[in-house]
């Protein structure tokens, strides 16, 4: 495509390859070439190749490869002419004037486009003079309230649009094609065809491209006009759902954190970077579109979602964790702590609980899976249909995983938390994606099994058949399990405990009444779990069987109050009281979760 001697040819030769696929791709050193995983196919491990001396890339998995050109109009869906200019502007390489190829309509397409991005850059530069005038005394308070200092209103471009009607298309007019202010989404007409500035009286945030290129702007009312926010239509420049705000500031952030930060909206974004968590973006709204998680994808596979607590702000959360984990993303979810019946957003909570609480939240920011449990425990009444409505909420989640495996590991921590057989849940998973359908059927045979079967880990089941079978470790064993207290708190717990108390006994010992006397004082769902093992045939068992089993009891227990203990920290900063009786009490409970936390690390070494 680049002929020798051509403007594109001098382009192509001082470009530097690896520094523009990198800004889509994250890239690391391999002898003399770069690799990282292919951005035109899934894959998890690296099968794409960056020859930095040839100029090239190559994909060794889907076969894609080419020349930097070539990889921006993929990447970008845009024309030879357009990844020319895209490519010198990325790597500062000035050019002059130039029609490029594709005949007179791609020319003319490709500066129209040049033409709309001068004029948001313009009228970006004419909403920032419009702030520090008299009429924007207001806009200024405002953002003062908000807690943005000059230097942070500079730094992203805030603006004022004024009261006048029609002084920004006056002043565009002036400068650019009058055949170009309709395709700018900068001005909008009456009835009669006369001009007049979209954005009146109005907060201005400048949107750019992830390089920086301002395309669309948001608007925000103050008073109350309606709507509060207003945002620039699709232009020939601008899709929004192709744009992530920030992301031009935050991307070397991103890269450098490894993960970014989802928010809702330009406040938060701009109170998160003020505060110093630079890896911020927002989606522009209560939607993440499949284009802005490709976009995201160039910098990070982990995000932590952190939209508004409120009930547009949750239907958000969801769909966002059902588009990021199709497109294989490691998901965060952060929750923010209300005040009472007020809900917090990022920007709030921030100005009123400083950054340090927020990074601190940050840091423990739970996985998708514990978010979405949490979620599944408020359905899960204790009854049968608690349960299954609990498993019906989190059933679509787990379709969308593509692994078979991570499907696998989810389902087996579902039927833990929520203390349902993992394999009644396996086969209604199984039938429930071979029939197609959202959800698992209320049968009646479906709610028996259901509601009669017992939770039972494997390292929970093992060790009940070593309590019944085991006469050499059975004393030992039930020692161990007492003294820790290992049992409580799990679906098991009325049987281990019947099984410890008798492990003196000959329960186990081939007598069949000893056995029926002892189901006889358990519940069902108990008894049939109890006969399930005793029936159940096992390999010999052996103490260092048994300690690995234990370890995993004993680490579950350090689990769930490691987590009981956060939720206690999380509602005694919410809540209200004596301060010196609230700091005493949290720093108690801080002191226990390190406390914890050592225990656990103690384990997993």
């Amino acid at each position: 495509m680049a002929e020798p001697g051509s403007i594109a040819e001098r382009v192509k030769q001082q470009a530097d390859i690896v520094r523009v696929i990198g800004e889509y791709v994250r890239l690391k050193k391999s002898g003399q070439n770069f690799v990282g995983l292919c951005p035109f196919h899934q894959e998890k491990t690296p099968s794409f190749a960056v020859h930095p001396a040839k100029q090239i890339y190559h994909c060794f998995g889907c076969g894609a490869g080419g020349d930097v050109f070539r990889f921006v109009m993929e990447m970008d869906k845009i024309s030879f002419p357009e990844a020319v200019r895209a490519v010198a502007e990325k790597c500062g390489i000035p050019l002059p004037a130039w029609r490029g190829h594709g005949g007179p309509q791609a020319a003319q397409a490709t500066e129209q486009r040049r033409v709309l991005v001068e004029m948001q850059k313009e009228a970006a530069a004419f909403f920032q003079r419009q702030l520090e005038t008299a009429e924007g005394r207001a806009a200024r308070g405002y953002l003062e309230d908000r807690g943005l200092a000059p230097a942070t209103i500079a730094r992203f471009g805030l603006g004022w649009a004024p009261s006048g009607g029609e002084l920004l298309a006056r002043h565009l007019r002036s400068r650019f094609p009058a055949a170009l202010l309709d395709a700018s989404g900068l001005v909008s007409r009456d009835r009669g065809g006369h001009a007049f500035d979209r954005f009146r009286r109005r907060v201005m945030f400048p949107i750019a491209t992830d390089a920086g290129q301002v395309v669309a702007f948001g608007g925000r009312a103050l008073g109350d006009e309606m709507p509060k926010y207003l945002n620039s239509p699709e232009t020939r420049i601008y899709t929004k759902s192709r744009v992530l705000y920030n992301l031009d500031r935050a991307r070397e952030a991103i890269r450098r954190e490894g993960f970014a930060v989802l928010v809702e909206g330009y406040m938060d974004a701009i109170a998160l970077a003020e505060a110093g968590v630079e890896n911020v973006v927002a989606s522009c709204g209560t939607s993440l579109g499949d284009a802005q998680a490709r976009l995201l994808a160039r910098f990070a596979r982990r995000v932590v979602v952190n939209y508004d607590v409120d009930a547009a702000g949750q239907a958000a959360t969801d769909r966002s964790l059902a588009l990021l984990l199709g497109a294989e993303f490691q998901v965060h979810v952060l929750l923010l702590p209300s005040a009472g019946d007020a809900k917090t957003d990022p920007d709030q909570f921030v100005r009123e609980r400083g950054a340090a609480a927020y990074r601190e939240l940050l840091a423990g920011a739970p996985l998708y899976l514990d978010y979405l449990v949490g979620r599944a425990r408020r359905l899960d009444t204790g009854a049968v249909e608690g349960k299954l409505r609990a498993v019906n909420f989190l059933l679509p989640y787990l379709g969308l995983l593509p692994s078979p495996l991570a499907r696998s590991e989810w389902a087996s921590r579902v039927a833990a938390e929520l203390r349902v057989d993992q394999t009644v849940l396996r086969q209604s998973l199984a039938q429930a994606a071979a029939e197609r359908r959202p959800e698992l059927k209320p049968a009646p045979e479906l709610l028996a099994r259901i509601g009669l079967a017992v939770a039972a880990t494997p390292a929970e089941r093992r060790l009940l058949k070593m309590l019944l079978d085991a006469d050499a470790l059975r004393a030992r064993l039930a020692e161990e399990i007492r003294r820790g207290d290992l049992h409580q708190g799990l679906e098991t717990e009325k049987l281990f405990a019947a099984l410890v108390d008798a492990a003196a006994g000959p329960v186990g010992r081939g007598s069949a009444e000893t056995l029926a006397a002892l189901g006889e004082r358990l519940e069902e769902r108990d008894r049939r779990l109890l006969f399930e093992l005793a029936f159940e045939s096992a390999a010999e068992a052996s103490w260092e069987e048994a300690e690995s089993c234990l370890e995993v009891l004993a680490r579950r227990k350090l689990e769930s109050e490691l987590r009981s203990v956060q939720a206690e920290i999380e509602t005694l900063k919410a809540g209200r009281g004596e301060a010196g009786e609230r700091k005493a009490q949290l720093l108690r409970l801080l002191e226990r979760k390190q406390s914890l936390q050592k225990s656990l690390r103690g384990h997993e070494e």
